[in-house]
């Protein structure tokens, strides 16, 4: 097998997208297209206007773009459209199997019902089926919100049990750490529900947020928490439990130049179950196979490695273990044809 890994090789390699934040995939057409269909005034006519509001160079500063953004969602069409958009972009990049992040507080803290924004995005991921896509939905709390909210959220949710595979955790991290949920995330994984977390990269406290997750809240994924590798008895951990993390390039890229590359490599060389992910596409330049590519370029990653990163997205997800198996052998099949 050739060594040099192409755009046309992460393109085709099978894999699944573990962290990836619907209301992140809000292209610009699209944000324009509903603003105009909802009447919604965005302050933006054209997609250079929506482009020049990219200006972000942290957690803080890019949410301060991206939740207004969301004004544009309004109605279960509007979430059916956003979730098919992606939906069709991961076919395209041979996504086989993505579990989608959304943020429910985000839309019914504006007034929106929580059935409309589940039943649009539900819907799609069903429809998803025809594109040979297999699609799931994970409930996230917002962590800067109140620990109230975040239990009036999980009740909601669990009305829809057979729509949601498990629950997250994201937003603001600085003096918000897991524990402040460790409640509800007790009651989501007694309710069958999993469970998984932000921490996200080079924050305040981040080796001792990790250290809540992984010991005490006994999360099966950090999304991020590359910061892990400072720690070697929590790598050693996460190796032992399988623990997924959910490493994502390119917005790595907008905190830190090196994309915590090194740290990838690194956690794949200790046996960690890393995976690469695309976070929020629509804000930071690339889709999933862009950010295999990018990290493969950067730090001139063997087609070897790219091929361990997608099986670990595969293992580290939520289906059964004969699924995994069907998908593993995919990647087999795709190497072999590409050797």
């Amino acid at each position: 097998m050739s060594s040099v890994v192409t755009p046309e090789f992460t393109r085709g390699l099978p894999k699944a997208e573990l962290h990836l934040h619907i209301e992140g995939t809000l292209e610009p057409e699209l944000k324009l297209k509903l603003a105009k269909r909802n009447h919604v005034d965005i302050g933006q006519t054209t997609i250079a206007d929506v482009q020049k509001t990219y200006n972000y160079h942290d957690l803080a500063s890019f949410l301060a773009v991206y939740y207004p953004a969301m004004n544009v969602l309004q109605t279960e069409e509007d979430f059916y459209d956003l979730a098919w958009d992606y939906l069709t972009k991961a076919a395209a990049n041979n996504v086989r199997h993505v579990e989608l992040f959304f943020d429910p507080q985000a839309h019914t803290s504006r007034g929106i019902p929580f059935e409309v924004v589940l039943n649009g995005l539900y819907q799609a991921t069903v429809d998803a089926r025809a594109l040979n896509v297999d699609a799931h939905l994970i409930m996230c709390f917002l962590r800067d919100f109140s620990k109230e909210s975040a239990r009036k959220t999980l009740q909601e949710g669990l009305k829809y049990r057979d729509k949601i595979i498990g629950i997250g955790l994201d937003s603001d991290e600085h003096n918000n750490p897991p524990l402040k949920f460790a409640r509800q995330f007790e009651e989501a994984a007694s309710a069958g529900l999993h469970i998984t977390t932000h921490c996200d990269i080079d924050q305040k406290d981040s080796i001792e947020h990790i250290r809540q997750a992984l010991e005490i809240m006994e999360v099966e994924r950090l999304d991020h928490g590359t910061n892990i590798v400072e720690d070697p008895d929590l790598v050693e951990l996460a190796a032992k439990r399988k623990i997924g993390l959910t490493s994502c390039p390119l917005s790595n890229s907008f905190v830190s130049p090196e994309m915590k590359g090194q740290e990838v490599i690194e956690l794949l060389n200790a046996g960690v179950k890393v995976s690469i992910n695309s976070d929020d596409p629509a804000y930071f330049k690339g889709y999933i196979s862009d950010n295999y590519y990018a990290l493969a370029q950067k730090y001139d990653l063997t087609k070897d490695q790219i091929v361990q990163l997608a099986k670990n997205s595969f293992e580290t997800s939520w289906i059964s273990q004969r699924q995994k198996q069907l998908y593993l052998d995919e990647i087999d099949h795709f190497v072999t044809a590409n050797a």
